[in-house]
């Protein structure tokens, strides 16, 4: 290990008993990093993806409060950062990792989209919070798509599915099962709330390119992608959904690699809990099963929460690095999940774990890294070491420059439209409304049927009323003599 902690061996993460170094060939068996707010999270997510970045692995982080951006600027270590520095016997040299920002909005990073096919009904009836029942109207939806070749790029090819299987509501029926009028009434009524909410601009092309994800620069760090999450996670089923989705396209497209020396990307989910949040049992088991076997395809996930009770035991359990920073216990549900917290590591006889973690002060965390054997390290109490970069959000010019000189500028910015559902199927109706035009019988209109002109022509005109004069003139003829013969009499 350096002075200035640069992962050559490790990650150095803080000082415990001994220096306390995340192995970089354990980096993949994932990980916890846990902690009442206020506590130091975020610099600890912080240091781990510098230190990562450092050792050539590239990092996806979720920035939830904007301040994760500073990563990209070096550091100005202020009198206490620098005390600790030196009690840690650190060279704190300041300096950023390359970095690459995104937003799922476009408006504080490179736009991230994706289609409607590669989110899948199952993730997509997650998004927006559909029952079973309409679970499964929207799989059979996808399925009608897929069989009549129809791209599900966007939200409006979707819709124009949702419409096409309504028309043919009785011919779906006897291939995939019944299709119920309300049920596509309610998942139309939910994509208006989800387009609402901005989701539109996720949806749609070019969409992401893993290989974007993962890339070095020229020194060989690995590039730091952050999301701009600050929005995002005010639509908490958008947020988790996304990330799901991300987890989920690494672990189809990447190939096996076993156990490397080091991961090919590390994946922070921040704000974890809210990936668990009344989920299905359906969406547990494909979260677990991706936790748990996505390992081996060189990626590691570390979840960011308050506790570590808000994630289930069954991927808590695949979560080998572990780094407890304060938790507070005020309710039995808090005590509870105090205990829980302290029982997942391995026991120091030099403290009680459960009094340590209420015990710990801001930037001090209990932490237990796995061995060059994969087993869990004795739980230490520890000093997190300072980041070499910036504490604090990177300001909209400083973001500004950054985006100007990233890698993939241009790749993403401007939206693309092709030719999907939604205009196959508008294009066919055209037609087919021609076609019904064309083939049409025509009826032929008896005379005294047909309408009459309102014109007329000055020559008809003028007949009808020379005809008019002449009638009236021979009327007072007629009259005059019928006159004249009853006076003789």
């Amino acid at each position: 290990m350096a002075a200035d902690g640069s992962a050559q061996d490790g990650v150095l993460v803080g000082l415990g008993e001994e220096p306390l170094r995340l192995r970089l060939d354990r980096a993949n068996r994932h990980g916890l990093v846990a902690g009442a707010t206020g506590t130091g999270k975020t610099v600890t997510l912080q240091i781990l993806a510098q230190g990562l970045s450092d050792a050539g692995v590239a990092v996806f982080a979720a920035d939830v409060k904007g301040d994760l951006s500073g990563i990209a600027l070096p550091g100005a270590p202020n009198e206490k950062l620098l005390a600790r520095a030196a009690k840690m016997a650190l060279d704190l040299r300041p300096a950023g990792a390359p970095t690459l920002f995104w937003d799922l909005f476009g408006e504080a990073g490179h736009p991230i989209r994706a289609t409607v096919s590669e989110v899948g009904p199952l993730l997509m009836s997650r998004m927006l919070e559909l029952n079973e029942v309409q679970e499964g109207v929207l799989t059979i939806v996808f399925r009608a798509a897929d069989d009549e070749g129809l791209l599900l790029l966007d939200l409006k090819d979707l819709q124009a599915a949702l419409g096409f299987v309504g028309e043919n509501a009785s011919e779906i029926a006897t291939r995939y099962g019944a299709v119920s009028k309300q049920s596509l009434a309610a998942i139309r009524r939910k994509l208006l709330v989800l387009e609402d909410q901005g989701a539109e601009a996720f949806f749609g092309e070019p969409a992401l390119r893993l290989s974007d994800l993962m890339r070095v620069d020229g020194q060989g760090r690995g590039y730091v992608s952050i999301l701009a999450a600050d929005r995002l996670i005010r639509s908490p089923r958008l947020y988790a959904t996304f990330l799901l989705w991300l987890l989920s396209e690494l672990f189809e497209e990447l190939p096996e690699v076993g156990d490397p020396e080091k991961p090919r990307l590390a994946f922070f989910f921040d704000e974890a809990h809210l990936l668990f949040r009344d989920a299905p049992k359906g969406l547990l088991e494909k979260v677990e099963q991706v936790v748990r076997l996505i390992r081996s395809k060189g990626v590691g996930v570390y979840f960011v929460t308050q506790n570590p009770a808000d994630i289930p035991d069954s991927v808590l359990g695949q979560l080998g690095n572990r780094i407890q920073h304060a938790l507070r216990a005020y309710t039995p549900a808090d005590q509870k999940g105090l205990r829980a917290a302290a029982q997942s590591f391995r026991t120091n006889p030099a403290f009680d774990t459960a009094d340590a973690i209420q015990a710990l002060g801001v930037g001090e965390a209990l932490v237990s890294l796995l061995d060059e054997k994969g087993a869990p390290g004795v739980v230490q109490r520890a000093l997190i070491r300072p980041p070499a970069s910036r504490l604090g959000p990177a300001t909209p010019a400083e973001r500004a420059a950054a985006m100007a000189e990233s890698p993939v500028r241009g790749l993403y910015d401007e939206a693309k439209d092709r030719d999907s559902a939604h205009e196959e199927l508008t294009a066919r109706a055209e037609a087919a409304a021609r076609q019904a035009q064309a083939t049409a019988p025509r009826r032929e209109v008896p005379s005294s049927a047909r309408p009459r002109s309102n014109r007329q022509s000055a020559s008809e005109a003028f007949t009808k009323s020379m005809l008019r004069t002449i009638g009236s003139q021979i009327g007072r003829e007629i009259v005059r003599g019928v006159l004249g013969g009853l006076r003789r009499r």
